[in-house]
């Protein structure tokens, strides 16, 4: 196997950075408003005490686990904490995929955390993730604010979603560096919203 030499990982670099760059632009032009009308559903809920509820498969799961993590935490000012919560724990997760199936997980943990006013938030690139799916039905059922981050086209999440952030691409790491872009956006709307910006 042949090394890979210094000029061949400065074009990987130059390739990656340029499309990031591209996939930004589009992201700017596509989901300025969209991404305004979520952060204004998160703080409503926000300001009648509900929370947020996140949840996804993967890198999804851990961009759910670090917005959870700078809502409860902080993002860019000193505030009271607000109430999220990422799905994932292990004993949790595991034991609905063994006793039921993977595929309702997060439908169950979301309707043992989710109460009158919470918005369920689901992430997946493709827009097609059987256990995001049916979660964002059961948070319908429930009576939630439903919104998705995912993909170009927003898979089937687009009609389960009262707000799709649909980012324009369909290579999943440009997607997930949007995602968590939004999502970092997401977090200082509210924080502005609700505790002021400095």
């Amino acid at each position: 196997m042949e090394p890979v030499q210094a000029s061949d990982r400065r074009g990987v670099i130059d390739a990656t950075l340029a499309e990031h760059r591209l996939v930004l632009e589009a992201t700017i032009e596509r989901l300025s408003g969209p991404i305004e009308e979520a952060a204004r559903r998160l703080v409503a809920a926000y300001r009648e005490g509900g929370k947020a509820i996140l949840f996804g498969n993967g890198g999804s799961m851990t961009d759910a686990m670090h917005i959870e993590g700078e809502l409860v935490g902080r993002f860019a000012i000193d505030r009271p904490g607000v109430a999220a919560v990422a799905l994932g724990s292990p004993a949790s997760f595991t034991a609905t995929a063994n006793d039921y199936s993977y595929a309702d997980v997060f439908a169950r943990m979301l309707e043992a955390h989710a109460r009158p006013g919470d918005v369920a938030v689901g992430l997946t690139t493709s827009g097609n993730s059987e256990n995001v799916l049916r979660a964002l039905t059961k948070a319908r059922a429930l009576g939630l604010t439903t919104i998705s981050l995912t993909g170009d086209t927003g898979g089937k999440c687009r009609e389960l979603s009262d707000v799709c952030l649909n980012v324009p691409s369909t290579n999943t790491p440009r997607i997930q560096e949007m995602h968590i872009t939004v999502g970092h956006m997401l977090c200082d709307l509210v924080e502005q919203a609700l505790f002021g910006s400095s």
